[in-house]
């Protein structure tokens, strides 16, 4: 199973420099350990406060139980609290994907979908029918890199790829599903110890 993982930490106050110094460069060599063995698979940065720390991670791991090992023997957990949502397949996710657009930003966007009461069933299964097409297309492209299902009823989590926020907006308001669809879009930062940085 994957999950996506949002990673707080909390250096105590009066930790001596040396010390977080120390448990930062165990966990990069760590995390390249994970990586090596399947279990990280992506690592970001979202947008932060002043002195906020926090990382989102792709891990993948047998059930809850496995992954919450993978957490735990990351040196940096000492400080820092982790919420993990499972991620399932979706019939749409282009994995494995081609390599996303050179140069361009990767952004995790959050999908609900809710039809308006009274819509007939022909209509959303035409216009889910034109998204999977759509789909494959913007894959092809570079721009859909990933694409999971997320519990709930009609909720979604895709990994993209665009210049900035405008461009990706006006794909995913093209989207055949889109008159149906709130999308919650987060702007990711490379993470310095991004397994997909540090690929061979």
């Amino acid at each position: 199973m994957e999950y996506l993982v949002t990673m707080t930490t909390h250096v105590p106050e009066g930790t001596p420099e040396e010390a977080v110094a120390d448990i930062r460069a165990r966990e990069a060599a760590h995390s390249r350990e994970l990586a090596a063995q399947g279990h990280l698979l992506r690592l970001w940065r979202p947008p932060l406060r002043p002195g906020e720390w926090r990382t989102l991670g792709l891990f993948a791991a047998e059930d809850d139980a496995r992954l919450e090992e993978v957490l735990a023997s990351m040196p940096l957990r000492v400080w820092r609290t982790d919420e993990a949502t499972a991620l399932s397949p979706h019939p749409d996710d282009p994995s494995p994907a081609a390599p996303g657009r050179a140069g361009a930003r990767e952004f995790l966007v959050h999908f609900t979908r809710s039809a308006a009461e009274g819509t007939p069933a022909q209509v959303i299964d035409s216009a889910m029918e034109a998204e999977a097409v759509r789909a494959r297309e913007l894959a092809a492209q570079g721009r859909l890199e990933r694409l999971w299902q997320l519990p709930g009823q009609g909720r979604a989590l895709g990994l993209w790829r665009a210049e900035d926020a405008t461009e990706l907006g006006a794909v995913l308001g093209a989207l055949p599903l889109s008159p149906w669809m709130t999308v919650e879009t987060t702007p990711l930062s490379e993470h310095p110890n991004d397994p997909a940085l540090n690929a061979s």
